[in-house]
């Protein structure tokens, strides 16, 4: 870090400490002081909406943010706050945009690692339960991830699996080496306990998002019977010791309309939860069950009830199809994350199981650099839709060109799968979700970006 980031941080840092002493007054001059600190194109949407919605002291985001007040122990805010705003984006986001410049290559801004493929459920539908406690990376090699990775300019991490926290201890250990990035892990949670709660509020750095599908009978029905009073007894653990937490949903055909209804956005309030991540069901793995995958109009509906209720509850929400028109598309392939799985094999995505790098045998800047990570940064965006924006689910044939002209592998080693033979089981989904897809898009948008130049196609 050179001395004019050092005294933007120190500067920073002190404007946090300001904002302590009375967070509803001080929080406008804060981002006043944020915009003085950072350059032009950096973030500047996110700003300019975070201090629309900070205007308003009674909107649900100020309720949301005051909350962190009231909510979170004091030193594990301030521990998040350093490490999320300024080391992972503020600071972080201008030396990964610098490393990109200087390699040619996508390099992301989070990075998703599988410490181990065991769990201690079996969950339907879930590929991992396919592999069993058979994969597991050492301390050494996740270590080196993060190293190499914050070399980079990442400080951001998150973990599933399997069940990550088989690896709690080491998980922990992680977190306490590098104490200034943000740790989070997708998890069933049911091995959170007392001594783990009390590790996070010592680290102050390590965030979950816990599994949830829903209400008793929905999380029982995927996770075996007795999983969700566990996983509520961990939540209740966690806002007792005043530490944050998010939720994990997948939405399927079978629980959509309960994953999307008021009451349980309000559920996943009452728990405590800060913010929660929606995923739709994928079709990956030997026994995958396509019939799970959401239709047109599921997802339709999911699209719609996120977006009503960002405006009316205090929960911080993203869901990693239907806000690809946020993000400009496709996350994934190292634009903004990458995956590494259990066995080391790096992936553009969790749900796109093919590789041509081993973190074993390639460091990280490598795999950045591979056949198969450079055909995503050429072909990104898939779609000047960005509401179609997944080359696998959205774009017929996208992804098994990508993986066709890299070579790259199946990464399942019980039941390869040939790339045709997924993007297949995805066919009807991806014709049924376009027209929806384009029709809501046109709603909001008077054109649409040509993926491969900047002329508008009207």
């Amino acid at each position: 870090m050179n001395i004019a980031e050092s005294v933007k941080r120190f500067g920073l840092v002190q404007a946090f400490h300001y904002l302590d002493k009375d967070p509803e007054k001080n929080l406008p001059k804060l981002m006043e002081w944020v915009d003085k600190f950072s350059k032009k194109d950096v973030y500047p949407t996110q700003r300019r909406a975070i201090r629309e919605v900070i205007s308003d002291p009674n909107s649900n985001w100020c309720q949301l943010i005051h909350s962190l007040y009231t909510d979170i122990d004091d030193e594990v805010r301030k521990t998040l706050f350093e490490n999320f705003v300024l080391n992972a984006t503020l600071v972080g986001s201008q030396q990964i945009k610098a490393s990109k410049e200087k390699y040619d290559c996508n390099v992301p801004w989070a990075i998703l690692m599988d410490p181990t493929s065991a769990c201690n459920l079996q969950c339907t539908g879930c590929w991992a339960a396919e592999y069993g406690n058979k994969l597991n990376m050492s301390i050494d090699t996740l270590n080196s991830i993060v190293e190499q990775a914050k070399e980079l300019g990442i400080h951001m991490f998150l973990y599933s699996g399997g069940e990550p926290l088989v690896r709690k201890k080491d998980i922990i250990d992680l977190c306490s080496k590098h104490s200034d990035c943000v740790f989070t892990a997708f998890t069933n949670g049911t091995l959170i306990d007392e001594e783990f709660a009390d590790d996070m509020l010592r680290v102050k750095n390590f965030v979950p998002a816990i599994s949830v599908e829903g209400f008793e009978k929905d999380t029982d029905f995927r996770r075996g019977e007795g999983t969700f009073s566990k996983v509520v007894s961990a939540m209740d653990l966690l806002k007792r010791k005043k530490l944050p937490f998010g939720i994990s949903c997948c939405y399927t055909s079978k629980n959509y309309e309960i994953i999307g209804s008021e009451s349980y956005f309000d559920q996943m309030i009452q728990w405590g939860a800060k913010f929660c991540w929606f995923f739709t069901y994928m079709p990956v793995g030997k026994d995958a069950v396509p019939e799970l995958m959401a239709t047109a109009e599921q997802r339709e509906y999911m699209y719609h009830q996120i977006r009503n209720f960002r405006k009316t509850k205090p929960l911080f929400t993203i869901d990693f199809w239907n806000d690809g028109e946020y993000i400009n598309g496709c996350i994934a392939g190292g634009r903004n994350y990458l995956h590494i799985n259990a066995n080391g094999d790096i992936e553009p995505c969790a749900f796109i199981h093919y590789s041509d790098s081993n973190i074993h045998e390639n460091s990280l800047l490598d795999a950045l650099r591979s056949p198969l990570f450079m055909e995503y940064r050429k072909n990104q965006p898939f779609n000047g839709n960005h509401l179609r924006p997944c080359p696998l689910l959205d774009n017929p044939g996208r992804l098994t060109d990508m993986v066709e002209n890299s070579d790259a592998h199946s990464t399942d080693l019980q039941s390869p799968e040939n790339v045709r033979d997924l993007s297949d089981k995805c066919l009807n989904a991806a014709q049924n979700w376009a027209p929806v897809a384009d029709e809501l898009w046109s709603k909001n948008h008077s054109c649409i970006d040509c993926v491969k130049c900047d002329e508008k196609v009207i």
